[in-house]
């Protein structure tokens, strides 16, 4: 099987199809910490909410614009970065945080040891036109070698030799996340969007609940989960524990559970587009107002006009033109809780992004996966 988590392309070109099914011999997964467990990323689905949000409530403009958190990644980086394209497509580096703070604890679970992991991220690549979009999910466990970066308060963090990716974040926020991004990829990331735990979880709730079919059981106490096979509309406790779990599906890995929240997140889109929000004003403001708390951005997209007209330009894209894949890995031989980039696989995923193409097949053939593909899929 291959890392792609979605038999269909989002490109109608050449984008690849499943492969075959890899796994590395006489391995197990081994159980994680349930305190690191990750969560899914919405917030690319919120910035679509805002832009509903705010165009049925615009008299309450000021208010939204407070509620947003924006963080100026270009300044800590500088220029010592990747050019940006000039073909018209663009890169968003969207993470998840699972800091144990505030409300989040009694998500997440675990002490509130006042830090924050990356458990969680995915490259958009938007396209030249904005009417497809190609979605890269980068495994938290995969070994790198981080650079040095700079966060967003000057401190300088040193770099770093086979870390995990996620630990990129607890080092050094987003900044030091962006960096390493674009030293792994060489892509420049134009914009930064980071959800938590909570936010999730109500912007689901706000949304109605999400609607997903599940091919069978799904049973994870780590994330209080308990999913007979069927159709299921989600609550927000619910969907978080389906974008959490990893023991009740699959292999038990994270690349599973990756497989997941790519099946989640298409359904998702598909939920939003067909909810009929403007003629129920309570639900657009609602949204927008938990969208707008939810989110941290860079600051280029640090007011509401400015995520407006971001969001604005990524509302032709729907699910069905939406390619998801997991980054070219294999497992360590090393030790079976993590994996190592396939380095000649993943310049090619690299390669096509930066040209604007469609990832071809042969990029993710072979690869690693969690074995949960189908298991989700939009009701």
């Amino acid at each position: 099987m291959s890392a792609e988590s979605t038999p269909e392309s989002g490109i109608p070109d050449d984008a690849g199809t499943a492969g075959p099914r890899h796994r590395a011999k006489g391995r197990r997964r081994k159980p994680r910490d349930k305190r690191r467990k990750g969560m899914v990323v919405m917030a690319w689905t919120a910035a679509g909410i805002v832009v509903l949000g705010g165009t049925g409530a615009g008299y309450l403009y000021f208010k939204l614009n407070g509620n947003i958190n924006s963080v100026d990644i270009d300044q800590a980086l500088g220029t010592d970065r990747p050019d940006k394209a000039d073909n018209g497509s663009e890169n968003i580096l969207v993470l998840g945080s699972d800091t144990r703070s505030g409300s989040n604890q009694a998500l997440g679970g675990g002490a509130d040891d006042g830090s924050a992991r990356s458990d969680t991220a995915m490259i958009v690549h938007v396209y030249k036109g904005h009417k497809k979009a190609s979605v890269v999910s980068i495994p938290r466990d995969t070994l790198i070698d981080r650079p040095q970066c700079t966060d967003t308060d000057g401190n300088t963090h040193d770099a770093a030799s086979g870390v995990m990716f996620n630990s990129a974040y607890t080092t050094g926020g987003a900044a030091c996340a962006v960096k390493t991004v674009e030293s792994m990829t060489d892509l420049r990331m134009d914009h930064y969007l980071e959800l938590d735990f909570s936010g999730f979880q109500k912007l689901v709730d706000d949304l109605g609940g999400v609607k997903i079919t599940t091919t069978e059981d799904i049973s994870d106490s780590d994330s209080r989960l308990n999913l007979k096979a069927g159709t299921h509309t989600l609550t927000g406790k619910q969907a978080l524990g389906l974008v959490r779990t990893r023991h009740g599906v699959g292999d038990g890995s994270d690349l599973g559970r990756i497989q997941l929240q790519q099946a989640f997140i298409k359904a998702l889109i598909d939920q939003v587009k067909n909810v009929g929000l403007f003629g129920n004003p309570k639900k657009l403001y609602d949204l927008a107002d938990t969208a707008t708390k939810t989110v941290t951005t860079d600051s280029d997209l640090g007011s509401v006009n400015k995520l407006m007209s971001f969001a604005n330009g990524l509302k032709g894209i729907s699910s069905s033109n939406m390619t998801m894949v997991t980054m070219p890995v294999q497992y360590d031989p090393a030790n079976a809780n993590r994996v190592l980039v396939e380095e000649a696989k993943a310049k090619m995923v690299w390669k096509a992004l930066k040209n604007d193409r469609a990832i071809p097949k042969a990029a993710t053939e072979g690869t690693a996966t969690g074995q949960a593909k189908g298991v989700v899929r939009s009701s």
